[in-house]
C-alpha cells in the first residue's frame, strides 16, 4: 500500500491507498519539532486504530512545504523499508506545469493540479482551502499555469481576535444571513462569507481570463465543506484533493 502524505503548515493529511483507492485517512498537527520517534509512534497509533500494522505500506509519498519534516518522514520511510517519492523537481517528468519558474509551484498545487485534470478534466479551478487560500488553474491542456494565493480563514480571524481586544474566537461556520444581528454572526458573516465572496469573485476572474466560462471548479483543504455551505460557485467539494493527485503522481512515475 501507499501511504500519501500532504504537509501542510497548520495540518498534515496522510491517506493510505490500496491501488487507487483511498482506505483510510487521518489528519494530525504540523509540528516542526517532531522527530521521527514521534512521527513513527503517531503513525503507529492511527493504523492500530483500525487494527493495521506499518507492515503494511510499502511506499510513501509527500508533497510539502516543510522541508524539515521531509526530512524526519523519509527516516520513518526508512525504518519501514518502503520506497519514498518527493513530489517537485524529482516527478516533474510525470507532471504538466507551465509556469513561469516551476520550481517554485509548491508540491500541494501541483498535486491539485493533477488530481483536477485527472478526475475532473481540464480546464479546472481548485481552490484549496488551508492555512492560506490557494487558487491553482488548470488550462485545457491540463498544464498548471498558476493561480492566486490569499490568506486563509483560520490565519485572518486569527488576526481578528489577537487585534480586536472585543472579538473573541467564533466558531467558523457559516450565518443564516448576511447581515450579521449580533457580534458572533457579524464576524462569521465577514469571515465565512467573505471568504465565499473572495472565492466567487477570483473564480469569475480567472474564467474570463481562461475564455473558459465553463470551467470546473473543486473546493479542497480542511475548510472546504464550510465555505462550500455558503456558495454555489463550486462543481466539486474534495477534501482529498490532493492526497489523490499524489498518489496519481506515484502511479505515474512508477508504472
Amino acid at each position: 500500500m501507499l501511504l500519501a502524505i500532504d504537509m501542510g503548515n497548520t495540518q498534515t493529511a496522510l491517506g493510505l491507498f490500496d491501488g487507487g483507492e483511498l482506505v483510510h485517512s487521518w489528519r494530525m498537527p504540523t509540528d516542526r519539532s517532531f522527530t521521527a520517534d514521534e512521527l513513527h509512534v503517531r503513525l503507529h497509533g492511527y493504523f492500530h486504530m483500525y487494527g493495521m500494522d506499518l507492515d503494511v505500506v510499502d511506499a510513501m509519498a509527500f508533497a510539502g512545504v516543510v522541508p524539515q519534516l521531509n526530512r524526519a518522514w523519509r527516516r520513518v520511510a526508512e525504518r519501514l523499508g518502503a520506497r519514498t517519492v518527493v513530489v517537485g523537481p524529482d516527478t516533474a517528468s510525470v507532471t504538466c506545469v507551465r509556469a513561469k519558474n516551476p520550481a517554485e509551484v509548491g508540491a500541494d498545487r501541483i498535486a491539485n493540479a493533477t488530481a483536477a485534470a485527472k478526475f475532473y478534466g481540464s480546464p479546472s479551478i481548485v481552490v484549496d482551502f488551508g492555512t492560506a487560500t490557494n487558487i491553482d488553474v488548470v488550462d485545457a491542456e491540463g498544464y498548471y499555469i498558476g493561480g492566486a494565493i490569499a490568506p486563509g480563514l483560520r490565519i485572518s480571524m486569527d488576526a481578528l481576535t489577537a487585534r480586536a481586544a472585543k472579538l473573541s474566537s467564533v466558531p467558523l461556520e457559516a450565518p443564516a444571513h448576511a447581515i450579521g444581528v449580533d457580534t458572533v454572526e457579524a464576524v462569521q458573516s465577514g469571515a465565512v462569507l467573505g471568504t465565499a465572496a473572495m472565492a466567487e469573485g477570483l473564480v469569475a476572474r480567472i474564467k474570463r481570463e481562461l475564455g473558459a466560462p465553463n470551467a470546473t471548479v473543486i473546493a479542497t483543504g480542511g475548510l472546504a465543506v464550510v465555505i462550500a455551505d455558503s456558495t454555489d460557485v463550486f462543481d466539486v467539494v474534495d477534501s482529498q484533493l490532493t492526497l489523490r493527485g499524489i498518489c496519481e503522481i506515484y502511479r505515474r512515475l512508477n508504472g
